[in-house]
């Protein structure tokens, strides 16, 4: 977590204030509630002082934001409102915020046949990212569920560029990063068959059945399991050597 002003860095240093910022950004524009603040801080073991601990924290906290934007400013950032306390924020200042609205943008032009703008949209989100969400941060229970939360919009966000990229025809660009992809995600199965497809539409059949092979003995050796059916039907293609073997792929797409 990084937070800046004029390009200068006033995110604070102590792990719980860090924490409590954290989670008043998570939910900017909206009131936290008292309660959720001590369960994010302390899950259940919170101090006899909690109530008293965690408004020490909204305290440093105010009191970087008036070293940092003066004192107006920040009685107008953070706000005390029952039952809580809350940060008011322009969203477009908020990373976050920003990576959801271009995703949003990027997955309404893929769906009206627009995937060059698409693309574009998309990887300006995903450029936003500089590592896992709340990595510095010691996160509790209400924070790591959204850190889960924001993970999987970063999935989406990559699998809607990735339709994109091969809509547009680039799928000899696309074979290093998913290989990456799948070497991080090795169960996901979506990547997988993009990558199995983008090999075979550049001229990569055998290495194409290779990455089948390859899923099939990691799916069966950790869980038991075959690919699922549009991957087998994918691989009957690639044997067959199908003009249509990529539409099977294109199966587990992701949804509109």
């Amino acid at each position: 977590m990084e937070v800046l002003h004029d390009n200068t860095k006033c995110t604070p240093t102590a792990p719980k204030a860090r924490n409590t910022l954290a989670l008043l950004l998570s939910r900017a524009n909206q009131i936290v509630e008292i309660p959720a603040l001590i369960d994010e801080l302390w899950s259940d073991n919170p101090p006899r002082s909690a109530v008293t601990t965690a408004q020490t924290y909204i305290y440093q906290l105010r009191k970087m934001l008036c070293r940092t934007v003066g004192e107006e400013a920040a009685a107008r950032l953070l706000i005390t409102q029952a039952p809580g306390y809350g940060l008011r924020v322009d969203e477009n200042r908020i990373d976050a915020r920003v990576f959801e609205r271009l995703t949003a943008q990027g997955k309404r032009l893929l769906n009206t046949g627009r995937p060059e703008e698409a693309a574009r949209h998309l990887r300006e989100a995903l450029a936003l990212w500089r590592g896992p969400a709340l990595a510095d941060v010691c996160t509790g229970s209400r924070l790591e569920a959204h850190v889960v939360q924001l993970e999987e919009m970063r999935l989406t966000a990559l699998q809607l560029r990735v339709q994109a990229d091969i809509r547009l025809g680039r799928h000899a660009e696309l074979v290093p990063e998913l290989r990456s992809t799948v070497a991080g995600h090795p169960l996901n199965e979506w990547f997988h068959a993009q990558l199995i497809t983008c090999l075979r539409q550049s001229g990569r059949r055998g290495e194409a059945l290779q990455a089948y092979q390859s899923l099939r003995r990691l799916l069966d050796a950790e869980l038991g399991l075959q690919p699922s059916l549009p991957l087998q039907r994918l691989q009957q293609h690639l044997l067959s050597d199908s003009p249509d073997g990529d539409v099977f792929a294109l199966d587990l797409s992701v949804s509109a």
